[in-house]
């Protein structure tokens, strides 16, 4: 699609000569493969009728009137639904096999409007679009102008999918529906559903009653982040959901196609469970329902009667959950009370295992046998890896992506669900001006900017990728309110991440069409986060005494900002078009936000503009090669700003690019890049360093990015003017345990990051 920087949906004029209408007409999340727009358009009112090309085929029938019934309410009109040929006026539904799963087509022409869908699936996706191409708070008042064009769709993924964790907070069975009617809306076909925790077990199990007379209620609940001294709230505090009503969710769902993957923790959060029946522990308890957050150490005991607990309880829950996959969970399991038991350790000793992270993947492959002879697949937080994956286990890999790409190498199944970009329990913003959340950092531009198939990964390996989700863990999260201001609109973002290609996403042109879906969610009475303002993502530096900055607000309202980085308000100053921000004398901070026309305010942002002088290039006299050196350092390293003061170095080696060496350490190590980077042309320069855990880019001596500190997967951006020539420069990195990840990127001006290319690093021969 041709890109527009215009943020209204329909602009249309259908008498007299029709206009060829223009992308920017569209507001379609998440995009669609292909669309190509038309002159004129359609006239939805109260005599259209719709017409279904088989009366024999009650689905059909079924997804006419789940479209129409909505429509029906707002408008007042009747849009009948009848057998028969697509005559004019009419709104056509049909069902071609021909094509890929859960693909459509979608025409709009002056006389009718075509919905195809190569399934059932795709016929209900092609609705949710048309009906994005309808006004946002339909209200019958007057017919409603569909703009004419030709739309032919299909997901990137299969599994694209949403996470809810009710454990740490209980929602009810409505607000359950209602989240999965926005999944469903944005063709999120996957609804992971977090039963069980130590904080509570929120599934009703016929054949063990205890577990939620005793296991799905607390004493109480853990004030804030008061660890230590501990406070708590004095609130019992609990729920969970009956049979019947899961029947009824599933059911739910499954009209809405969405397949809800149920988790079921084990060998670890597992104290809810414990609680109620403490002998399945390694220790004799008592054991109560958890009141703080964190991971606990007692957990289930590799035991027969923790086998045949689990395996009854499974059962249960596959005669729920239709679908193929049941969650195992698998993660954040402590092996002290496995390394203490007898029981565990009789276990190790006759099974021949290496260890306790043996002991663990044995459980896990036990489990599996179990649920592959029921038809069902396992599938597991990427923990699961440790030890030795089960044969058929599907991996969700959360820590990073390093887990997804060991498990596609290893030949299995991957979802993708980093915390880096997909964990929605994290800060969108300044903590000091946001909710309460567990930490981190996930703006709705780091969502958008996700790629689920890592580059490393073969074309071969790649197909391993199913797809990707976000997660919603709770435990600062405690009302429904809450959790939509968490989740909307990020996961709009993800939509598009798992449905569209990566070429040509556009987080400009995704920021133009919120308007529209956070206008509907307005009219719904759903909470959402106020977007940023876009154009104020990072500090910028320019070579010139001036600098535009263009801005643009993602939902309706005006944009009001300062120039002297102090908090606009209502009576700011008013954006009217891009800025020509004077940086000549002194660096310009602009602060912006947006007003919305019923006065709510959103976030502020804030970026520092200011006039740099090239660094002048390097005059090096020695015979230079392409490449780079590295060295590897061990020893007591804290950061990336200690590695050569405290490290000790081990070797040196030519390297062609930044990348972590297959063979280092397995503990805490560094590494060091070093060489000269060949710029083309004076200019200004990005760079995007990618970090788990620390790192720092240097350019002539100078920290020009500091993504420094023990953290998980982490990318930062900074900027640096540079005269045309040679640059000395090097990367710091640090290890401290767990994910490995490191990846520099750099783009100049405007252009999208992009690795080193080979011909721009180069070492002393």
């Amino acid at each position: 699609m041709t890109r527009s920087s215009s943020i209204f949906l329909l602009a249309l004029s259908l008498g007299g000569c029709a206009a060829a209408h223009t992308p920017a007409d569209f507001t379609i999340i998440p995009e669609p493969r292909s669309l190509t727009p038309g002159k004129g358009g359609f006239q939805l009112g109260p005599r259209t009728v719709l017409a279904l090309a088989d009366g024999t085929d009650a689905e059909l029938a079924r997804l006419a009137d789940f479209w129409a019934a909505p429509l029906r309410t707002a408008t007042g009109w009747g849009l009948p639904a009848a057998e028969g040929a697509c005559a004019k006026g009419s709104v056509c539904l049909r069902v071609d096999a021909d094509g890929p799963a859960e693909g459509y087509t979608l025409t709009v022409t002056g006389d009718s409007v075509v919905v195809a869908g190569h399934d059932h699936a795709g016929l209900f996706y092609g609705l949710q679009t048309l009906t994005q191409m309808l006004p946002s708070r339909p209200d019958g008042s007057a017919p409603m102008k569909l703009a004419a064009a030709t739309i032919s769709d299909a997901p990137r993924f299969p599994y694209r999918g949403m996470h809810l964790d009710v454990g740490r907070h209980f929602f009810g069975p409505e607000f359950v529906k209602r989240y999965i009617d926005e999944l469903a809306r944005y063709k999120i076909n996957r609804f992971h559903w977090h039963l069980t925790e130590d904080q509570g077990w929120r599934i009703e199990i016929k054949a063990y009653p205890l577990l939620t007379q005793v296991g799905a209620w607390r004493k109480e609940t853990m004030v804030e982040k008061n660890f230590d001294p501990y406070v708590g709230d004095g609130q019992p505090y609990g729920g969970y959901y009956t049979q019947d009503e899961i029947r009824d969710i599933v059911a739910y769902a499954q009209e809405r196609f969405v397949t809800i993957v149920p988790e079921i923790e084990m060998p670890g959060h597992s104290l809810a469970a414990l609680a109620a029946y403490p002998e399945l522990a390694c220790t004799p308890g008592p054991f109560e329902v958890g009141t703080r957050w964190g991971v606990f150490e007692d957990i289930y005991c590799p035991k027969e009667e923790t086998f045949t607990f689990v395996e009854n309880v499974l059962t249960e829950v596959m005669n729920l959950f239709p679908g193929e996959y049941i969650h195992i969970g698998g993660d954040e399991a402590p092996k002290e009370r496995w390394q203490e038991s007898e029981v565990a350790q009789a276990v190790i000793q006759r099974e021949g295992l290496a260890d306790e992270e043996a002991l663990q993947s044995w459980f896990v492959q036990r489990i599996e046998r179990f649920l592959n002879e029921h038809g069902r697949r396992l599938i597991g937080w990427d923990e699961i890896l440790e030890g030795g994956l089960a044969p058929n286990a599907t991996v969700m890999s959360w820590r990073g992506s390093d887990g997804g790409i060991e498990a596609a190498r290893q030949g299995h199944d991957v979802v993708m669900t980093p915390t880096s970009h997909l964990y929605f329990d994290f800060y969108q913003g300044d903590p000091d001006t946001e909710p309460l959340a567990i930490g981190g950092y996930t703006p709705l531009e780091r969502v958008y900017d996700f790629e689920p198939v890592p580059e490393e990964l073969t074309s071969t390996e790649a197909r391993h990728v199913l797809g990707a989700q976000g997660n919603v863990w709770t435990e600062y999260i405690g009302t429904e309110d809450h959790v939509e201001y968490m989740v909307f609109p990020r996961m709009f973002a993800l939509s598009e991440v798992v449905w569209t290609d990566p070429e040509p996403r556009d987080f400009h042109d995704f920021a133009r069409r919120l308007p529209w879906h956070l206008d509907r969610l307005d009219a719904q009475g759903i909470r959402y986060r106020i977007p940023d303002v876009v154009g104020l993502a990072r500090d910028r530096l320019t070579l010139h005494d001036e600098i535009e900055v263009p801005l643009m607000a993602a939902v309706r309202g005006s944009i009001r900002y300062t120039l002297d980085g102090t908090e606009p308000g209502a009576e700011s100053l008013r954006y009217t078009g891009p800025l020509k921000v004077r940086v000549k004398d002194r660096p310009v901070t602009v602060a912006a936000r947006v007003v919305l026309p019923d006065g709510r305010e959103g976030p502020v942002r804030r970026a520092a503009f200011a006039r740099a002088t090239p660094r002048p290039a390097a005059l090096v006299n020695a015979a230079l090669e392409a490449g780079l050196n590295m060295d590897l350092f061990t020893g007591r390293i804290r950061s990336a700003a200690e590695l050569e003061s405290r490290g000790q170095l081990v070797r040196r080696e030519k390297v062609a690019s930044i990348a972590i060496p297959a063979a280092v350490p397995d503990t805490v190590f560094g590494l060091r890049f070093g060489g000269y980077l060949s710029v083309p042309e004076e200019g200004v320069y990005a760079f995007r360093l990618t970090s788990d855990d620390g790192a720092v880019l240097r350019v002539g001596g100078a920290v020009v990015l500091d993504n420094d500190g023990a953290h998980r997967e982490t990318s930062r951006v900074g900027e640096v003017a540079l005269s045309k020539g040679l640059h000395p420069f090097d990367v710091l990195y640090f290890q401290a345990g767990g994910g490995m990840r490191l990846k520099l990127e750099m783009a100049r001006g405007d252009e999208p990051f992009a690795p080193l290319p080979p011909d721009a690093v180069w070492r002393v021969r």
